[in-house]
């Protein structure tokens, strides 16, 4: 979805779902499902009809990964944990709270680097290897974005 809000930063008129699921590869259903999230949030709006889709309600400057991770619905971030968290077996028991103890402190870490990053801040680093390319931007680059 970071991708995509970034295009969107970046386009002149809305954006629709079946555009918006071409380029994530997807459906529009799951581009639709998703985005409800973010308006709901007050990131995007919709418009329907002709000339209607997505488009941000917020500068990229304003919207953090933060923000977006926190909009659909703040999935778990780590795979990991304990196989069985109401264990019986006393060695279990610690290595499930060694366990827990460095995911909570991992995960404390990661949100903290997410509230400091600003989809901008990405564009930015795009925009910079983009003018690092021998070509400026070759065929490996969204036309939206150029």
């Amino acid at each position: 979805m970071l991708h995509l809000l970034i295009h969107m930063g970046r386009m002149a008129g809305p954006l629709t779902s079946e555009a918006a699921a071409t380029m994530l590869g997807t459906n529009p259903v799951v581009v639709r499902r998703t985005m409800a999230g973010l308006r709901d949030a007050g990131y995007v709006r919709s418009v329907k009809g002709h000339g209607g889709g997505w488009s941000l309600t917020r500068k990229l400057e304003d919207i953090t990964m933060l923000d977006v991770h926190r909009a659909l619905g703040e999935n778990r971030i780590f795979a990991l944990g304990p196989a069985d968290p109401t264990a019986t077996c006393l060695v279990e028991q610690a290595v499930n709270a060694s366990l827990e103890g460095a995911l909570r402190e991992a995960k404390a870490l990661l949100l903290q680097r997410l509230r400091d990053v600003t989809l901008a801040g990405i564009a930015a680093d795009f925009d910079h290897r983009l003018a690092e390319l021998p070509d400026n931007g070759g065929s490996r680059v969204s036309s939206n974005l150029r």
